[in-house]
């Protein structure tokens, strides 16, 4: 889905971010040091196999994509990049609780944790 199909979702390196993962990150940004970003990369682990770690962060690598909505910046490694290709970050908040998500077209099965992936 490309930035222009859709205004809830912010697209950049083919990882969109929804407007409530966006709210929600600026709202966490907002207690951090100034210039900080929130970075989601694709560890090994995990039940299915991968699994999305979330850390904040305020420095880059010269590589490192960086996708800005508002107050909101998330960073993402080139190697994770590559297993998240045309995902959407998102911001759930429901009665199982809150949480992000990310939507992976690539994942062929998750696990109910909700951040574990096999490909």
């Amino acid at each position: 889905m490309s930035a222009g199909s859709s205004p809830d979702i912010v697209a950049v390196a083919s990882v969109g971010v929804t407007a409530s993962a966006a709210r929600r990150i600026a709202d966490i940004l907002r207690g951090e040091p100034p210039e900080s970003m929130l970075r989601v990369s694709v560890e090994g682990g995990g039940c299915s196999g991968f699994q999305y770690k979330f850390d904040i962060t305020r420095s880059r690598e010269a590589d490192d994509i960086v996708i800005a909505e508002g107050e909101a910046s998330v960073v993402i490694d080139p190697v994770s990049l590559e297993y998240m290709s045309g995902s959407h970050i998102d911001y759930v908040d429901d009665l199982i609780g809150a949480s992000f998500r990310i939507a992976n077209p690539q994942a062929t099965a998750s696990c109910g944790c909700g951040t574990s992936f096999a490909l």
